[in-house]
């Protein structure tokens, strides 16, 4: 059973003209862009307590999905969020909340994503709502650019537990692993992402650091038909020659090879018609660092690969309100 509303009193139609109007402007874009009851519909048989048994009622689950995916677009710990709710008047008209409407606490709202996580259902979201927008024309299904970025784990101090069994109760992500990049040391996680020419994510894979990009090239391209973009890290023969053969256009940049002392004019040429197109996948990555996941915020490779695939859904829903039908 879920808690119900108690409706609109006096004192929110004293409040109706106050709160932030650009916020609520962009959040009222957002919720006509959201397909909710798909989304609900597939959260749902994860609930099946009757209240006639004891405990309170489930807070609605449009308002969890509605939760979830303003922690990605506002960049907000489920504390945070907490406070959000209770303190800013656009979030709770967002959600549906009066004045005199309880918010929603940050155990909820852990406890929420925790049964997504165990029921595997943040791909299924993201799929859901790429439907939603290829139905609406703003995906196009020709032309891939394949990127990565590097998520960060904090490498935590070991600490040893007071319990009998004396496990290792540290800080550090066990399951993140290091890797080198321009001279420096990362430990932590790699997104590989493949995005349409809209900057929309079509698909993306989660791996730990140490993880070669190329790895994930063929899958993240296989269902390509025209034309797939990369920068100079996925150059391979072979993966070339299996795209070619099925008529996609290679366009990943030219790089020197051992023996050259610079690339021939056509390569060149090449390289700047691509670039331009490639350049197209460093979007969702700059949206990732302004919403805050350049670091993890959980442990391990399945809990952070649940909340990289909500925040690529929140990304595509965002990216959504900039794309023209095509």
């Amino acid at each position: 059973m879920e808690r119900q509303s108690k409706g609109l009193t006096l004192a929110d139609g004293m409040l109706a003209d106050l709160g932030g109007p650009r916020t609520a402007g962009l959040l009222g874009q957002l919720d006509a862009a959201t397909p909710w009851d798909k989304l609900a519909a597939v959260v749902k048989p994860l609930y099946r307590n009757d209240t006639k048994l004891g405990g309170r009622p489930n807070v609605p689950i449009v308002v969890m999905l509605k939760v979830t995916l303003m922690q990605r677009w506002f960049g907000l710990s489920d504390p945070a969020m907490e406070e959000a709710i209770a303190d800013r008047l656009s979030f709770r008209r967002f959600l549906g909340l009066g004045v005199d409407d309880p918010g929603v606490d940050h155990s909820t709202i852990a406890l929420f994503r925790e049964r997504l996580h165990a029921a595997g259902l943040a791909s299924e979201l993201f799929e859901i709502v790429n439907a939603h927008l290829c139905e609406r024309g703003l995906m196009v299904s020709e032309g891939t650019s394949v990127d990565a970025t590097i998520i960060e784990a904090p490498r935590g101090k070991p600490r040893k537990s007071s319990r009998k069994n004396n496990e290792d109760q540290g800080s550090k992500d066990k399951a993140a692993t290091h890797t080198k990049k321009h001279g420096r040391i990362y430990h932590g996680y790699k997104a590989h992402v493949a995005t349409d020419p809209n900057a929309l994510i079509r698909d993306y894979r989660l791996d730990t650091a140490k993880v070669h990009d190329i790895q994930h090239f063929e899958a993240l391209t296989e269902n390509e038909k025209v034309a797939a973009f990369a920068d100079s890290a996925y150059r391979d023969t072979k993966r070339r020659q299996k795209l070619e053969d099925r008529g996609v256009f290679y366009g990943v940049i030219h790089r020197r090879v051992r023996g050259q002392s610079e690339l021939t004019d056509e390569q060149k040429h090449h390289n700047r018609l691509c670039a331009k197109v490639r350049g197209i996948c460093e979007m969702p990555f700059a949206w990732l660092r302004r919403s805050g996941r350049k670091w993890t915020r959980y442990r391990g490779l399945r809990k952070t690969g649940t909340d990289f695939g909500l925040w690529a859904t929140g990304y595509n829903l965002w990216r959504s309100l900039s794309v023209r039908p095509c």
